[in-house]
């Protein structure tokens, strides 16, 4: 099967799920991440964002607590997960101005320079070509606009990647098999870490997008990851 297809199976799985795993298995400290990746868009009042593989809609309502004169769009191939975004859009988006679209962040259907900004949460470690989906992204933001990817990471202390190793690869999976209900799944999340690049490697891909302005913040002692970078 290809990846790309077992990814969305993975996650439409998961979906019903996926939110109160994720509580769990964070602790809630994930949504202490995603607000400090949304301060680090610094997008304009009113501005268009995109959040690419926007999953249940995290990071999008976020952009809309932080601003709610926000334009967020959503995108993610998986439609069950857009499916929950749209159910939590009826309770937490009242003023509508957050839209859920199925799309391949590698082909995303909208014009060169359509947004003011652009987020992604714990999925770049799932796409199938890291350096097409950024080069796509570069292309439909506007000049000046910036990039936010928020994920995990490989800790540089050894001891410390050794405890998040011991955590990621191990306790992952037993507890997010049991409140997300597919250890199948659970054990393929930590596996995407191990042939993503570092916060320095990931740095050069922004680079190699063409992206300017790139600054890599190290959370958590190193073992998640915020990286920003600016369209010219």
């Amino acid at each position: 099967m290809q990846r790309g297809v077992h990814v969305r199976e993975m996650f439409a799985a998961i979906a019903p799920r996926y939110d109160a795993a994720n509580k769990v298995l964070t602790a809630g400290v994930d949504e202490t991440w995603r607000r400090r990746a949304v301060r680090a868009l610094a997008a304009p009042p009113g501005g268009a964002i995109l959040d690419l593989c926007t999953g249940t809609g995290d990071l999008a309502f976020h952009l809309l607590r932080t601003d709610p004169s926000f334009r967020v769009t959503g995108v993610d191939f998986c439609e069950p997960m857009l499916a929950a975004a749209r159910a939590r859009a009826v309770r937490e988006d009242r003023e509508g101005h957050a839209a859920f679209l199925e799309a391949d962040v590698m082909a995303l259907p909208f014009e060169d320079r359509a947004f003011d900004g652009a987020t992604m949460g714990f999925s770049m470690r799932n796409v199938v070509d890291i350096g097409a989906t950024l080069r796509e992204i570069r292309r439909v933001l506007r000049p000046g606009a910036r990039f936010v990817n928020l994920d995990v990471s490989k800790a540089q202390n050894r001891l410390v990647k050794r405890a998040f190793d011991l955590y990621f690869y191990r306790i992952v999976p037993l507890v997010g098999g049991l409140v997300g209900g597919s250890r199948a799944a659970y054990s393929y999340l930590p596996q995407s870490l191990t042939n993503y690049p570092d916060a320095a490697g990931l740095a050069g891909r922004f680079s190699d997008a063409g992206f300017v302005d790139i600054k890599a913040i190290p959370l958590a002692l190193g073992s998640i990851a915020i990286h920003v970078g600016t369209a010219p």
